[in-house]
């Protein structure tokens, strides 16, 4: 077996979505080359520096760390194309036009390297049409491949091939986009518009035409479709507002010009109220208006019956948000359709729609069902595919009600559903497979090499679980087990993973059963945060009933249970993704090893709360700078320890895993790894390698402080940032305070302290921050609103 090695990208576009493409690419640190046509003016290369520019002032940021944009190669079309020889990969993503496409095909086709993949970023035109006039050798090695934006955090990228793309070329790819740029991958059909957005955009038509149908407003139609549907939270109006109007009419158009003999073809109809905004200019958040527009401090709506701006906010109906919250699907879908409110009747619509729609278009847009469910989770941010919700809802009986409503002539089309929904089938996923109507058979998930890296991949409702692993221990707060006998996983199972009294205790439990029967350590849950701290609720009784004296002895086991991960005798390994906060933050550094994802949120924010970092994060932080000047003896130490200091005093939250490390966070040693479902078997395969290596646990050393002087130094910036008006009266005390743990105390530049000295000064700090009113205060306003009080 071959290996395919991307050891160079080119990006042929520097337009949004080529910029980010590339941008991705670094992330993922491999070279890339961004091109563009030469500039009138200036340097020839202006049109691609200023794409690299701009990139490091959009939000989100498309780059982990924004300084990286300078990695980012800069070529243009006239001088440049020489460089094409040396990249393994070419994406192609200029506008949507198929005469430009062409044009560009023509220019650079001689300079494509002979073993290179050539690709088209479209997110709709025919993949066929694109490759025509090429040489059957280049054909071979062309495709589709459409990201979608912004491409470092939407998980989907489809793969397109023509007639003729070889099956190799489409399996190195596919394990290149999973593995190295942490993609979900669904192969796609040559279709308009493809799958997510063929689906995805017909749902859209659906809800505008439904909402005004039931007379419904933009913001209740947002607040319905959003979260409470478990979708993007922006719902569907604010969403393409995000997109751009623009973007959402082309695609659109597409339909309308590819599509005419399709049963829904009335539906793909410019909405009139779309169409005068895309000719105003009006194309959503890009050009400050859309469905919706930002007036000072207000956000205002679209009345589509005047054209005027008008106040938003609106919510759903409080009956409907009790049908939403039943736990069971079957039942909260049997309400929506039989009730007479006219929220929930819209509900029901517009899942009835998408329901008739891929009932009658699986066969003509994609592979099988499991590829349109995994297309609109990855590319739409839905929590559950459409035939996933079908299936957990009944599917037999919801394939009922959508006849009836199709032979009233409810439904947006009088297309029948096809004779497969109705032949006794529970639904399209199970263990066997995911139904195909092209094929009429279920079909098992793809083989390649690279998702054997996922121990824990996506599933879908109906389908197999993956092995669950032998449990060791388990109760409400931890379980302890292992998937080979030879690592021992932890998973946190409290409400996002927050680290209270019974989580302290089943660390403890874990190192000492990992060291007696065990080779390493992983700290890992199936689904994300990593952990966003300390226990707030857990601890309030504790400090009603006993006041600081019975926290002190929690806040004292804490320390331990990070220190018994510090000194453990067998290797422990944080697999880290998404928030890493306070005590989460904490229980990542004092493992011996971490591998994060990409996506990684870490930072001490107690803060925020009045209060400073107790599990050992100030301990961390003194230690990492005496470790990194005493590579540098003869500067100071307080140049190091200024780093960490700031961090904990402003509660600063990496971005990336990538800022992570450069906020000493993350070490050399750790890993970054951009597909989430691959953490848990890299982390395991760390452990196994360090146990392999013959992992020892580190020495215990002094670690030199800056001492008084040092506090004193610090003590003065403060003075000034407070009379400045920067920090309140509070902010003050709180920053003085982590001086003061992370100085050492009232000792003697340079001496030498040992952790437990420094986790006693940050347990002291911690407990007498209990009691100070303004503590107080913040706590119970993150309490009561889940927001940082400024006081």
């Amino acid at each position: 077996m071959s290996n395919f090695i991307v050891k160079k990208v080119a990006v042929l576009g520097a337009g949004v979505m080529g910029a980010q493409i590339a941008a991705h690419c670094i992330n993922a640190r491999i070279p890339v080359v961004l091109f563009d046509l030469p500039a009138k003016e200036g340097p020839k290369n202006g049109i691609a520096i200023k794409a690299v520019e701009n990139l490091k002032k959009l939000s989100p940021a498309p780059l982990g760390n924004p300084a990286d944009a300078a990695f980012i190669g800069v070529a243009n079309y006239d001088d440049d194309l020489e460089q094409l020889r040396g990249c393994d990969l070419i994406i192609e993503a200029i506008a949507e036009r198929m005469d430009l496409k062409h044009g560009l095909y023509q220019k650079v086709s001689p300079f494509i390297a002979p073993h290179a993949i050539f690709a088209s970023n479209t997110s709709g035109l025919s993949i066929n049409a694109l490759a025509e006039g090429f040489s059957s050798e280049l054909k071979a090695r062309f495709c589709g491949i459409h990201f979608f934006n912004p491409p470092r955090y939407m998980h989907l990228v489809e793969l397109i091939p023509t007639t003729g793309t070889r099956a190799d070329i489409l399996d190195d790819l596919e394990a290149f986009l999973t593995s190295a740029l942490g993609k979900g991958v669904v192969r796609a059909l040559d279709t308009p518009n493809f799958v997510a957005n063929r689906v995805g955009i017909f749902s859209i038509l659906a809800t505008i035409a439904e909402a005004d149908k039931f007379g419904l407003s933009y913001d209740v139609v947002d607040d319905l479709t959003g979260a409470k549907l478990g979708r993007a939270k922006s719902g569907t109006f604010r969403t393409a507002d995000v997109v751009g109007l623009d973007t959402l009419g082309h695609v659109i158009r597409t339909m309308q010009d590819n599509l005419a003999d399709d049963p829904f073809a009335s539906v793909y109809v410019t909405p009139k109220p779309l169409a005068d905004l895309i000719a105003k200019g009006s194309l959503g958040q890009k050009s400050g208006a859309g469905f919706y527009k930002k007036s000072g401090k207000d956000i205002l709506r679209l009345d589509p019956a005047t054209g005027d701006y008008v106040a938003s906010g609106k919510k759903a109906d409080d009956v409907v948000m009790r049908i939403l919250k039943k736990k069971d699907v079957a039942e909260r879908m049997k309400l929506l359709r039989e009730s007479t409110n006219p929220q929930a009747q819209f509900l029901w619509a517009i899942f009835r729609d998408v329901f008739h729609y891929i009932g009658v278009h699986l066969g003509a847009i994609a592979n099988n069902a499991r590829d349109v469910d995994f297309a609109l989770r990855w590319g739409f941010g839905q929590d559950q595919g459409p035939f996933e919700l079908w299936q957990a809802a009944g599917w037999s009986q919801v394939a009922q009600w959508v006849k009836e409503d199709i032979d009233a002539g409810k439904a947006l089309s009088s297309a029948p559903l096809p004779a497969w929904v109705f032949d006794g089938r529970a639904g399209v996923h199970t263990a066997e497979g995911s139904y195909s109507a092209r094929t009429n058979r279920y079909e098992a998930r793809a083989q390649l090499p690279v998702y054997g890296r996922q121990l824990f991949p996506a599933v879908l409702f109906g389908e197999a679980a993956p092995p669950s692993g032998k449990t060791s221990f388990e109760d409400e707060s931890i379980r302890l087990w292992s998937l080979d006998d030879e690592i021992l996983i932890v998973s946190i199972k409290t409400k996002v993973h927050a680290i209270g009294p019974g989580v302290i205790a089943g660390l403890g439990r874990a190192i000492a059963l990992a060291e007696a029967d065990y080779h390493g350590l992983v700290v890992w849950s199936p689904d994300e945060p990593f952990s966003v701290g300390a226990d707030l609720q857990a601890m309030l009784p504790l400090f009603m009933t006993g006041g600081v004296k019975a926290i002190e002895p929690e806040e004292k086991k804490l320390q331990e249970a990070m220190l018994a991960l510090r000194y453990a005798n067998v290797p422990t390994v944080a697999a880290v993704s998404g928030m890493a906060l306070g005590g989460g933050c904490e229980l990542a550094l004092a493992c011996a090893r971490r591998v994060a994802n990409l996506e990684s949120y870490m930072g001490l924010v107690e803060v925020g709360v009045g209060l400073v970092p107790g599990g050992g994060g100030l301990m961390y932080g003194a230690r990492r700078a005496a470790e990194e000047r005493a590579l540098a003896p003869d500067t100071y130490l307080l140049d190091y320890l200024k780093k960490y200091l700031m961090n904990a005093a402003t509660a600063s939250v990496s971005k990336s895993a990538i800022e992570a490390r450069q906020m000493g966070y993350l070490l050399g040693a750790d890993v970054i790894v951009l597909n989430r479902y691959e953490l848990l078997a890299v982390a395991i395969n760390e452990a196994r390698a360090m146990y392999a290596s013959g992992y020892r646990a580190p020495l215990k050393a002094g670690i030199p402080v800056a001492g008084r002087s040092g506090l004193a130094t610090i003590t003065g910036q403060l003075i000034n940032m407070r009379e400045g008006g920067f920090i309140s009266a509070h902010d003050f005390h709180l920053g003085r305070t982590i001086a003061e743990v992370m100085c050492g105390g009232d000792v003697e530049p340079g001496s030498l302290v040992s952790e437990e000295w420094l986790l006693a000064h940050e347990r002291a700090a911690f407990m007498s921050l209990l009691t100070h009113p303004k503590t107080q205060e913040r706590i119970m306003g993150m309490m009561q609103t889940g927001k940082p009080v400024r006081n």
